[in-house]
């Protein structure tokens, strides 16, 4: 079901930009695998898998610091961590897919009532194991940029990277859409001065009532249903 808080005319966006992470794919399999490979190596107790995916959407260092329990012991951290990222780049395709009905939408979104749309990725994901996920599952045609956690000096919700697109794509912010699964996203997308996308379907659902988006999607499908 499609919900909207805010009056926006979605034929007037010409920029989508979109979380990677719980919105165009489920990774969470193969996150959950490398952050318990991360734990065991370092002979601690494995995590159940829904609350590493609660840890999920502020960055690799961050979801590597709530599994171990937030240490104190910076250089522990950073050993753990890159652990954690050089396990990730080798299972990171795993079991990672896109959710189904999103290709479709895209390739609706892009072209629809004859209005060309421009889209990116915007993830807190790594940049380089975020442009491989895109690569490799047949989705960077369909973007612009695909952007990750260490491509400006600032992650999400810092609305620098959001920015950086508008600049880029020549987009006004009322004419540009922030999508994902989280509060983190939309706290982005209010930052950045950009309308706003919830999609429920995601890791992080719950979150999105602690900042409502302007409109809420369930499915992937209907993605493309707001601009049908």
């Amino acid at each position: 079901m499609i919900k909207f808080h805010g009056q926006f005319d979605t034929r007037a966006i010409k920029l989508l930009i979109f979380d990677l992470d719980g919105t165009l794919i489920d990774s969470r399999l193969d996150l959950i695998h490398s952050v318990n490979a991360m734990l065991r190596h370092f002979k601690r107790s494995e995590l159940p898998g829904e609350v590493i995916a609660s840890y999920v959407g502020d960055g690799a260092p961050m979801l590597v610091r709530r599994a171990l329990g937030d240490p104190k012991d910076e250089h522990f951290l950073k050993t753990a961590l890159e652990f954690f990222l050089t396990y990730y780049r080798a299972h990171k395709l795993d079991n990672t897919h896109v959710y189904p009905g999103i290709e479709e939408s895209l390739a609706a979104i892009r072209n629809s009532n004859g209005i060309r749309r421009q889209m990116a990725v915007l993830s807190n994901k790594p940049v380089n194991p975020s442009r491989a996920i895109v690569e490799a599952l047949g989705l960077a045609k369909y973007f612009v940029h695909v952007y990750g956690g260490n491509s400006f000096p600032t992650k999400k919700p810092d609305p620098l990277g959001a920015r950086t697109l508008l600049e880029q794509t020549r987009t006004r912010a009322e004419e540009a859409l922030m999508i994902g699964d989280s509060s983190i996203d939309v706290i982005t997308g209010r930052n950045a001065g950009v309308w706003t996308c919830g999609v429920t379907y995601g890791f992080a659902p719950h979150t999105l009532c602690e900042a409502p988006p302007d409109v809420v999607v369930d499915k992937p499908q209907e993605l493309a249903k707001l601009f049908a």
